[in-house]
């Protein structure tokens, strides 16, 4: 019977990783999988619809269709060695039990011919990967043709995504992946990233063997649960994959998975015997990394390395938005291998253009000035003025101009990065209750991200009321006065315009290895309808704990119209 550990409290909650094939003989083209419409909209997703940073649905029906009705001819599942194939693998070490019968037959028949030019794809690509999965393999102990699962599951593709919402090259679903120590929010994803992703699917794996001590029935309960696995084993009295799998108890989809993972094996470790040949191999992933501050483009960080930004964009295939997360104070982007001490001596010269461009709206029958201006995100006011326009009446037919912001960067000349701040407007807005960054960012229209590089915030939650925020905007049309109070209320008066902004990255702190404890300070947050003391606790990256003790609450309850003592710890 399994051998039931410290697991065992975790494992009733975990669900397995959804199946994923790449491609099938049958379908050549991949389905782009896009974000959610509300990441889209967000001010900090305006690189979320770049291709390089898009999931990847590649699972069609057809495959899994493909394969079922083959595994559905084979007849009884059964744990016996095809003795006219096996003599042949001798010649081969392999650490993961190898069975080679009627299901396994199947995979190789498919692997070999109908999806034959997908496998070569995977087999490429492996070469990316393969090392750095060995090595955390075999540290943990664990067989290091385990290595393979993330070819059945992925096709080792970082940004694979299934029908089942499992993401990565391991296919972690959101709470899996949590449980085992993987960030996922608004701005990263780490089933996404190479490194993180593998140490968290060998931990998994640890605890699926410790729990059963069979590497079938573990990289089972990988696909299905540990819980559905553990259920049938006690139901049928099974001891092991092969007779629980001869019975109709577990999915089809579920039992493909073990003889799949073996047939894998046996073609990626002696490829030449199976008829792949002149596999072109990618090189194995190596990169230096660099700590940068918040809301860093990965364009401009490119730019630092003199690297191709497509590069940047596959060695950091966690951050969802291209660039660096606003709710952390530093973060180690990985760039090219080499590049790091070049990159260190640039950061202090980048600087961040912002132009804004338009294009054209032709007016529609049934269209109104909100409708437009959600659809771009923009507000009235500035639609308005924009165009002329004195009242919100709109005629079919007509154009309208429509303002959006584009960024550049570039590098001063060295011994220059200051110069460019004294040509600058400074406005300096000071923050009113319940203002936010987003909110700020929509009113001067900027990217919420650029004010974090100006005043070198830890955090885009990590603001006060009464704090100053320096926003420098040339040739910006303010009068002197309002140049030099701006407060929130100058600002709601007197919309920012659309006009060309040069920026002074600040960058250069975040290069230090080791950065310096920030000072604490304190700020209010007045409790308002509908809010909770996990969701304020959420909002500003902060435990309920925390906010309980510095406002002495016994309890989680609390009322609209309290004010609640926040530390920017």
């Amino acid at each position: 019977m399994p051998r039931f550990s410290s697991y065992l409290a975790k494992a009733f909650c975990l669900f397995g990783t959804g199946l994923l094939l790449t491609s099938c003989g049958s379908k050549n083209s991949t389905a782009l999988y896009p974000l959610p419409a509300s990441e889209i909209a967000s001010p900090v997703s305006s690189l979320s619809t770049d291709p390089e940073l898009l999931l990847v649905e590649a699972e069609p029906e057809q495959c899994l269709t493909e394969e079922l009705e083959a595994l559905r001819n084979t007849g009884t599942w059964q744990q016996k060695n095809d003795s006219s194939v096996y003599g042949h693998e001798e010649e081969t070490t392999y650490d993961f039990p190898i069975v080679i019968n009627k299901q396994v037959q199947v995979y190789l028949d498919l692997f070999q011919n109908r999806q034959k030019k997908y496998f070569a794809l995977w087999l490429s690509r492996s070469g990316k990967y393969l090392p750095m999965f060995q090595k955390e393999l075999r540290n943990a102990g664990l067989p290091e043709d385990l290595a393979y699962l993330a070819m059945i599951e992925s096709g080792f593709n970082q940004r694979a995504y299934s029908k089942a919402k499992a993401v990565g090259l391991w296919q972690f679903i959101k709470g899996t992946g949590k449980m085992y120590n993987l960030k996922i929010d608004k701005y990263v994803d780490e089933r996404r990233h190479a490194e993180k992703s593998t140490k968290a699917a060998v931990a998994f794996l640890s605890d699926l063997y410790a729990d059963f001590g069979d590497w079938h029935l573990a990289v089972a309960a990988y696909n299905a649960g540990p819980g559905k696995i553990r259920r049938g084993m006690k139901r049928y009295k099974s001891e092991d994959f092969w007779s629980l799998a001869q019975h109709r108890y577990l999915r089809l989809e579920t039992k493909r998975y073990v003889p799949k993972l073996i047939a894998a094996i046996l073609i990626a470790k002696n490829p030449e015997k199976y008829g792949f040949t002149n596999i072109s191999y990618q090189s194995p992933m190596e990169y230096d990394t660099l700590r940068v501050g918040p809301g860093l483009s990965l364009d401009a960080v490119a730019l630092l390395c003199k690297a191709d930004s497509k590069e940047l964009k596959r060695l950091n295939q966690e951050l969802k938005t291209g660039k660096t997360p606003l709710n952390k104070s530093q973060y180690d982007v990985q760039i090219p291998l080499g590049s790091k001490k070049l990159a260190e001596a640039n950061l202090p010269r980048l600087h961040s253009v912002v132009s804004t461009g338009y294009k054209t709206h032709i007016i529609r029958k049934g269209d109104s000035l909100s409708k437009i201006c959600r659809r771009y995100n923009i507000n009235k006011t500035t639609l308005l003025k924009i165009n002329n326009l004195r009242s919100s009446s709109l005629i079919a037919g007509n154009h309208l101009r429509i303002p959006y912001s584009g960024i550049h960067y570039r590098l001063l000349a060295e011994g220059k990065e200051g110069s460019i701040a004294a040509a600058d407007d400074l406005i300096l807005h000071t923050i009113q209750q319940g203002e936010t960054i987003s909110k700020i960012a929509t009113k001067y229209n900027v990217p919420a991200g650029l004010i974090v590089t100006w005043n070198g915030l830890k955090s885009i939650h990590r603001i006060r009321a009464g704090q100053q925020l320096a926003l420098y905007i040339e040739d910006a049309g303010f009068t002197r006065q309002q140049k030099k109070t701006a407060t929130a209320s100058v600002a709601a008066s007197t919309p920012a315009p659309a006009s060309s902004l040069i920026i002074l990255a600040e960058q250069k702190k975040y290069a230090a290895a080791k950065p310096s404890a920030a000072r604490s300070q304190i700020s209010w947050y007045k409790v308002r309808q509908g809010d909770s003391l996990w969701a304020i606790a959420r909002k500003f990256n902060l435990s309920t704990k925390q906010i309980k003790a510095w406002n002495n609450l016994k309890s989680n309850r609390i009322h609209p119209g309290i004010k609640l003592k926040i530390k920017n710890v």
